[in-house]
């Protein structure tokens, strides 16, 4: 834990600080600005701004965008920043956070995101509040890593995710089990300071009667990993033996399949029923308590990392930075 006196802000787009437009409201350029005139009078540490390119509404994140943020960060802390502001979009706020969770392993600064629901500027806005809010917490002193700041309240980003699409109160910590234990160490490759190349990653949710063409049109696309998000404890159609051959090939096939949990609570657990323990059979790895957030996250920060298929597979069942936990 250390107090920021340096924090470099890192602007995105979102709703913060969209404008109108003869589309409706749209990202805007011009936020340093009207965040110096808000925030002159407040007792919060010095801070630098840089406008990403471009900006968007958050719907339009993608992972190779998270590569760029994740530079920009770097690029911060090595010019001296001890800390990092990101002001994003709610819409992907979540996974964005979550995945930044893992492309910043390591990094010895913390980082914080926070946005908006409502534009700065228009009556009942909570965006100064929450700048600032997230700036003084990182005034007082928090420890390195990423942290979701909203409305007064930090989380864990690899525990969290967007509940609500209205009102102050968006996000939410999730009551997920059933983790994993805790990584000895973290590998080389996934040092914030290494690069990770563009992953392709998927994400299945089972409804009841999927069919197996659905699974291979997925495989078929050239994925390199697999979300399941499976029912209740970790289970799926095992009654369905084409279903299971299609996951039996995406393991042959090298497309690492992991399966979460679609209920708000609790978490995975393969063995418990025979509908879960005949996944685990057919290659299906558990996510325990991992959200989709940071499942999504971690998948792109492991295959993009380049660790070999053996490795991945480890990993995903260990404990990184709080997603198992």
């Amino acid at each position: 834990m250390h107090s920021a006196n340096n924090v470099m802000v890192l602007y995105t787009g979102g709703t913060i600080g969209m404008q109108a437009s003869a589309n409706g409201l749209a990202p805007a350029s011009g936020f340093e600005a009207r965040m110096r005139e808000q925030l002159c009078n407040q007792p919060l540490p010095t801070w630098r701004f840089r406008e990403m390119s471009p900006l968007i509404d958050s719907a339009n994140m993608t992972p190779a965008y998270w590569q760029r943020l994740r530079t920009a960060v770097v690029e911060a802390v090595d010019d001296g920043c001890d800390a990092v502001l990101i002001l994003h979009g709610t819409d992907t706020l979540a996974y964005s956070a979550a995945a930044m969770s893992f492309q910043l392993l390591g990094l010895p600064a913390p980082v914080v995101f926070t946005g908006s629901m409502l534009p700065a500027g228009v009556p009942d806005s909570d965006a100064w509040e929450n700048v600032s809010g997230a700036l003084a917490a990182l005034g007082e002193g928090l420890a390195p890593g990423v942290q979701l700041y909203f409305h007064g309240a930090l989380m864990a980003p690899t525990r969290c995710a967007k509940i609500r699409s209205f009102g102050r109160h968006p996000f939410a910590a999730l009551q997920r089990n059933g983790g994993g234990a805790l990584a000895s160490e973290i590998p080389a490759a996934l040092d914030f300071r290494q690069p990770k190349a563009l992953a392709n990653v998927g994400v299945l949710p089972l409804v009841p009667g999927i069919a197996a063409v659905q699974l291979d049109a997925l495989i078929d696309s050239g994925i390199q990993a697999l979300i399941l998000e499976c029912f209740g404890s970790g289970t799926g159609p095992s009654d369905n033996p084409e279903f299971l051959a299609s996951l039996q090939r995406a393991q042959d096939n090298g497309v690492v399949v992991v399966a979460i949990t679609q209920c708000h609570e609790g978490g995975v657990e393969l063995d418990v029923y025979e509908a879960g323990s005949r996944l685990r059979g057919v290659g299906v790895l558990s996510g325990g308590g991992m959200t989709r957030e940071a499942a999504f996250g971690k998948l792109n920060a492991l295959v993009g990392a380049g660790l070999d298929g053996l490795e991945v597979r480890r990993l995903v069942e260990l404990d990184l930075c709080g997603e198992l936990r």
